[in-house]
């Protein structure tokens, strides 16, 4: 009974349930807009995980981070547009987004992360907006604001094979971070989040662990814009909007931020959201604004779920155990009397 007990209590025991589900649900339910819907929520909760990285676990506030998920988005569009739609003009498209995302952003971190809080985020959203403008421009290879359809890989094109595509690719980033924010990096970054000052006070180059993270999170980003074009089939400059930031950061506030797996429930409430939404439009006029009630939506998760919902509920548990830790203390006293 306590081995039961102990298991349901592991994250790995929840995990593993949601894996299975989500394995069998194309083989239950294999409607085409529910797996295209999955499959958008895989592909946010990359980029939600990767803005996590950012502000939960080194606390960077970016305002830019649409740029590494556009230029992963063009990276691969341009080169499946200009090469044959295969798997070898695919990873090159993903490797080159990658890239040119490190470089990115390497370079905007050398530039901005000596700067403070507010500071860095009002930098980022400039450099996002400078992308933005060089993709409206830059026609003969972005199309501008029209953009551009292509081809994709035949495979790919078989909404199954893409949905267990976005998964694993989900699963596997969501190891790979949860692995990285435990490794030594990882507590010197949060460390830097907790106290900067104190941090550097011990050593530790505070620019350098800034600059690497803000490296590992824009190639996530890239990778997740690569996809989200794969399912669409066409890119245009909406890929460096504001909004795609501002959903990535209302993904992490919403799920919880710091804990990787709230990114994870914060892009599936949001898409989810979205997707319902709309759809009610053609109940009533007033759900096209559906905007509004998304905005009412946010407002509610916030005030009831200050800390995220993977927050709170911690909290929660943490607070439940102790009183069953001082019942069982007090029980040991009156043993030992």
């Amino acid at each position: 009974m306590n081995l039961v007990q102990n298991s349901l209590r592991k994250p790995a025991f929840y995990y593993s349930l949601v894996g299975i589900f989500l394995i069998l649900f194309p083989f239950i339910n294999d409607e085409r807009q529910l797996l295209m819907l999955f499959t958008q929520i895989f592909i946010f909760a990359v980029l939600a995980m990767s803005y996590d990285l950012l502000l939960g676990f080194t606390g960077i506030v970016s305002f830019g981070h649409a740029m590494f998920f556009g230029i992963g988005a063009y990276s691969t569009a341009v080169i499946l547009d200009r090469m044959d739609a295969t798997y070898l003009s695919l990873v090159t498209g993903i490797i080159v987004g990658i890239i040119i995302a490190a470089i990115v952003s390497l370079i905007v971190g050398v530039l901005s992360l000596r700067l403070k809080s507010h500071f860095y985020a009002m930098l980022t959203l400039a450099f996002a907006g400078l992308f933005l403008v060089a993709a409206q421009k830059w026609r003969s290879v972005t199309g501008g604001n029209d953009g551009f359809t292509f081809s994709i890989p035949d495979a790919l094109k078989e909404r199954e094979v893409l949905y267990f595509t976005t998964l694993l690719l989900m699963i596997l980033v969501f190891f790979g971070l949860k692995r990285f924010t435990n490794s030594p990096v990882g507590k010197v970054l949060q460390a830097i989040r907790e106290n900067e000052s104190r941090t550097e006070s011990l050593g530790y180059k505070i620019l350098h662990y800034k600059v690497f993270a803000s490296i590992v999170a824009g190639i996530v980003a890239s990778i997740s814009g690569s996809f989200y074009v794969l399912t669409l089939r066409f890119v245009n400059t909406s890929v460096f909007t504001m909004d795609i930031t501002l959903d990535a950061l209302l993904m992490t506030i919403i799920g919880g931020v710091g804990t990787l797996v709230g990114a994870i429930i914060g892009a599936g409430l949001i898409e989810w959201a979205h997707h319902w939404l709309t759809d009610l439009s053609k109940v009533h006029w007033i759900f096209e604004r559906w905007i509004i009630f998304f905005g009412i939506i946010y407002i509610l998760a916030v005030m009831f779920f200050p800390k995220g919902i993977v927050g709170t509920l911690r909290e929660w548990f943490l607070n439940r155990k102790k009183p069953e830790k001082v019942t069982h203390s007090e029980q040991k006293v009156d043993v030992t009397r």
